[in-house]
């Protein structure tokens, strides 16, 4: 470090090229958008926001092989129901992996995306969160949201230098009455197997991705919800 008079005494040039520009910086942005319609499918509200919530479950899967390897240690991920397993790729003698969907059954079931579960409460700290604080159920009962079918594309879209993909998730609101959302959550089935594909775990539902809304979404009867979470790298 160099401070006083001499900084600006230094008769150096730099390049232009060395300085940091914004497009020669990787980025990452997601974003949770929301479309509800009423009884009659037309659209009464389109909400658009900053989506940066990582739950640990989801920073945990992240960890560099040289964090398991240093300390020797597992990474415990903790499901929707409060059960746990452990997770410690490349350690020992049968290290293990995260499946990915495939066509194995039985014992051997894949890892997939369960759902974008919706809920009623909050919670302060995302990066905590292991559940959603007041999830709402399945169904066409009192304060119960009809979930359709999660969609996620088979490719990732790329324009210009930047590439993104998203996934969504529609509801349907038959309740009798109108329910208020104020949390999202991404919830992945999760399996873990050994690298030779002789034993797995069932983690369960494990929430990867939590959002506050900050503004609550109120969906009438009859009416119905439409959730995108769009990830983009170099926007």
């Amino acid at each position: 470090m160099i401070i006083g008079k001499g900084v600006s005494d230094i008769d150096v040039d730099i390049p232009n090229d060395a300085y940091d520009t914004e497009k020669d910086i990787p980025t990452f942005k997601a974003y949770l958008i929301a479309i509800v319609r009423d009884s009659t499918g037309k659209v009464i509200k389109v909400h658009k926001q900053r989506s940066h919530s990582p739950t640990a479950n989801f920073i945990g899967l992240l960890l560099p092989l040289t964090w398991f390897n240093n300390t020797g240690s597992s990474y415990t991920i903790t499901n929707i129901a409060g059960g746990t397993c452990s997770y410690r790729p490349g350690m020992g003698g049968n290290p293990q992996d995260i499946s990915y969907p495939n066509s194995n059954s039985g014992a051997n079931k894949p890892t997939y995306l369960a759902m974008i579960q919706v809920g009623s409460g909050s919670q302060s700290n995302p990066s905590s969160a292991t559940k959603l604080a007041a999830p709402i159920p399945n169904g066409s009962g009192s304060g119960q949201l009809i979930y359709g079918s999660v969609s996620i594309p088979g490719t990732v879209s790329v324009s210009g230098s930047s590439a993104y993909f998203y996934i969504s998730q529609a509801y349907n609101n038959q309740s009798g009455a109108t329910i208020t959302i104020t949390e999202v959550g991404i919830v992945l089935q999760l399996a873990i197997q050994t690298y030779t594909n002789t034993a797995s775990t069932n983690c369960g539902q494990v929430l990867i991705w939590y959002d506050v809304l900050s503004s609550a979404l109120s969906i009438p009867n009859g009416g119905s919800l439409v959730i995108y979470y769009t990830f983009t790298v170099n926007p």
